[in-house]
């Protein structure tokens, strides 16, 4: 994980990292917000952490950081649906989790709707216009690692801001303004910093001390915020405020795109306003599947390509398909953790085969996982 940052004058840091969103459209009711914590290396105490599974009688958010949660619970409480939290949620991790969530990368979401139809945006950052294809190669032929994922040379244009106004417009009920609500309000007013969270700010100090902004804002000038210390991120929260005000258009031709080009200009980034102007997110046809087990059937919904997600999980479920996963027990249930790996098979770029992009994995020894026509790096 990097954080990928780069100082951007007056407005706030821009991290390269997407935000994958799925969100299911259902009726208002009870709901409860838990952070997801599966995957996470952490030194919180276990008592933190439900043994069970947590449920929701009619809907439930789930995120990486229990902020982000209670985001969306607030919209749904207030009245929003399922797409109206989603949205919320993106933007409150914008605040909590900067090494993630955040307004300066791009991302997925995968909608369904009650009645039934179902669509899938990709709104994934794209590459600047005067990108090339040789401009993280070293003059010696070699590929400088740091390159493309530090510094202004690394920044993409972002699309967050585009394919969650899309979102909202298409399957949201509230505006712009009150989901944002609460993501402007911990950029002003502040959170506490969680264990994880300081962290990840003393094992990407080397990276976040190069830049002026990144070292003020997230090292506290090299004094380092501890678990429990406030952070409060104004330059933040006044983004945020513009874009609740005037929409995407603001993001992507307004005063804030035009900072972030000034800024891109002075340090030897790529982004341009035409870059910004240019900028559309795209809507794709979701990826199915069946799968079988016990005498039970599922129609799996999920994410096509560019993202790897949704075919490493149905290969998965296809190498599974004749596996005993009840006799387990516990570690069934986290059989679907067999697919993480494989993500990295299947690249991210948009350009990939229509046909033959799935075979079955084979059911002995050789349990593949395939793709065809897909190219690019997650």
């Amino acid at each position: 994980m990097s954080f990928g940052c780069y100082e951007n004058e007056g407005t706030k840091w821009l991290c390269l990292f997407g935000l994958g969103l799925a969100a299911t459209l259902s009726t208002q009711g009870s709901a409860q917000g838990q952070a997801a914590a599966e995957y996470r290396t952490r030194t919180e105490a276990v008592k933190q952490w439900p043994r069970e599974a947590v449920r929701g009688a009619t809907v439930m958010v789930a995120t990486d950081e229990q902020l982000g949660s209670k985001a969306g619970v607030e919209i749904l409480k207030r009245g929003g649906n399922a797409v109206d939290a989603a949205v919320a949620v993106a933007f409150a991790l914008a605040v909590v989790e900067p090494a993630a969530g955040n307004i300066g990368g791009g991302g997925f979401m995968l909608v369904r709707l009650a009645n039934g139809p179902t669509t899938f945006l990709d709104y994934r950052e794209v590459a600047p216009g005067k990108a090339t294809r040789d401009m993280y190669i070293k003059p010696d032929g070699k590929l400088d690692e740091q390159a493309s994922v530090i510094g202004y040379k690394s920044v993409a244009v972002p699309g967050t801001v585009a394919g969650l106004e899309l979102a909202l417009k298409t399957y949201g009920t509230m505006k712009f303004a009150d989901v944002m609500a609460p993501a402007i309000r911990l950029a002003e007013n502040g959170f506490a910093v969680s264990e994880k969270l300081e962290r990840e700010f003393r094992e990407h100090k080397g990276g976040l001390e190069q830049f002026a902004m990144s070292r003020r804002i997230f090292l506290n000038d090299g004094k380092m915020l501890r678990s429990g210390d406030t952070l409060k991120q104004p330059e933040l929260a006044a983004t945020l405020k513009r874009i609740a005000r005037n929409g995407a258009e603001e993001f992507y031709g307004g005063e804030t795109a035009r900072m972030i080009v000034a800024d891109m200009a002075k340090s030897g980034g790529l982004v341009t306003m035409e870059d910004f102007a240019a900028y559309k997110p795209r809507v794709r046809e979701v990826l199915r599947a069946k799968y079988e087990s016990g005498g039970h059937q599922w129609e799996v919904l999920t994410s096509p390509p560019p993202s790897s997600g949704g075919v490493a999980i149905i290969e998965a479920l296809n190498m599974l398909k004749d596996v005993p996963l009840k006799s387990w027990g516990r570690r069934g249930e986290r059989a679907h953790g067999s697919g993480d790996d494989a993500s990295s098979i299947c690249g991210s770029s948009g350009v990939f085969g229509g046909s033959g992009l799935l075979k079955r994995a084979g059911g002995g020894a050789d349990r593949s996982l395939l793709c065809e026509g897909i190219s690019g790096d997650d």
